[in-house]
C-alpha cells in the first residue's frame, strides 16, 4: 500500500500550513484585504516583500472591496522609484512578466539569469543583466527576486515576486530550495480566490464541448493553415472543414473565425503550437 508522506509532517506543521492556506484563501470581495494582510505578513516572514499582479495582460489595479490598491496600501510599494503598480507598460517592458509567459512553475532571478527545478529554453534568452543595472519598479534596489507565475483558467496569467528584505542579496538558491514550493501554493490561492470573486462577468459559455473535429480544424487553423490545407491534411472536403469551424463558432458564441481560435486556445481545445 502506498504510503502518505504527509502522515511523516509533524502535526504542528501540518495545522501551521492549514492555517496559512486558509488565511489567504478567498472566497468573496469583503475577504481581499485580510487575505492581502495575511500574504503580507507571510511574506515578511520569510524575509520578502511581495509584489502582486493578478492579470499581466491588464491594466486593473489589484484592490480590495472598497477599491483601495493593495500593492500600495497593504504590500508597501510607495516609496520614490517603488510605485511600479503606475506602469501600464510594465507587464510588456519588464523581463519577470514576461518570464511568466514562457514558465508555470516557480524560479528565481538575479543579473545571472532565471534559475528553476529545469533548464528552459526561453527564459535562457532574456537578458536581465542590464534590467538590474537600470531597474525601477517592483525590483526597485534589490538584485534577485523569487518569480511565481500563476496560470489561470481561460489564458489568464498572474505573475507574483518575492523580493528579499536584505537588499544587497544576489542569490536566493536556498530559500528557493526550502520555501519555493510553500511560496507557490499560498500565492495561487491568494491570485485564485482574487480573480474568481472580482469576475463580474461570464465571457465564456458555460460546459462547451468541441467534437474531435472540431478541436482538429481548430488546431490547424490556429497555426496558420488555410481550409484548403486542412482538408487535405485530414483527408475531408473543403465544405467539411468549414462546417466544423462553423459549428464549433456556433458552440463558442464567437463572432467570427478569429474569435472562434481565440476562445478554444483560452479553454486549452488546441494545445501548444510551439
Amino acid at each position: 500500500m502506498a504510503k502518505n508522506f504527509v502522515e511523516d509532517i509533524p502535526r504542528i506543521g501540518r495545522e501551521r500550513f492549514r492555517k496559512n492556506l486558509d488565511s489567504v484563501t478567498i472566497t468573496n470581495a469583503q475577504e481581499i484585504r485580510k487575505a492581502a494582510e495575511a500574504i503580507h505578513e507571510i511574506a515578511q516572514a520569510y524575509g520578502f516583500r511581495i509584489a502582486v499582479s493578478a492579470d499581466i495582460s491588464s491594466k486593473a489595479h489589484l484592490v480590495d472591496a472598497d477599491g483601495e490598491l493593495l500593492n500600495k496600501d497593504v504590500f508597501g510599494w510607495v516609496a520614490e522609484g517603488e510605485r511600479w503598480w503606475e506602469d501600464t507598460r510594465l507587464a510588456l517592458s519588464s523581463p519577470l512578466p514576461r518570464a511568466c509567459r514562457y514558465e508555470s512553475e516557480p524560479m528565481w532571478c538575479n543579473a545571472e539569469g532565471f534559475h528553476g527545478h529545469w533548464s528552459n529554453e526561453y527564459l535562457d534568452e532574456i537578458d536581465l543583466r542590464e534590467f538590474y543595472e537600470n531597474q525601477t519598479g517592483a525590483t526597485s534596489l534589490s538584485k534577485c527576486a523569487i518569480l511565481i507565475p500563476v496560470h489561470l483558467p481561460f489564458g489568464q496569467i498572474g505573475a507574483v515576486s518575492f523580493i528579499p528584505n536584505e537588499l544587497e542579496r544576489t542569490d536566493l538558491s536556498e530559500e528557493f530550495r526550502l520555501y519555493s514550493d510553500f511560496l507557490a501554493i499560498v500565492t495561487r490561492r491568494f491570485v485564485t480566490g482574487y480573480v474568481l470573486a472580482m469576475r463580474e462577468k461570464h465571457r465564456m459559455p458555460a460546459n462547451c464541448i468541441l467534437s474531435k473535429r472540431e478541436a482538429e480544424c481548430l488546431h490547424w487553423a490556429a497555426i496558420g493553415k488555410t481550409d484548403k490545407e486542412i482538408s487535405m491534411i485530414l483527408s475531408l472536403s473543403h465544405a467539411t472543414i468549414r462546417y466544423h469551424v462553423n459549428r464549433a463558432g456556433q458552440k463558442l458564441n464567437s463572432v467570427n473565425r478569429g474569435q472562434t481560435i481565440f476562445k478554444a486556445g483560452q479553454l486549452g481545445y488546441l494545445g501548444a503550437t510551439d
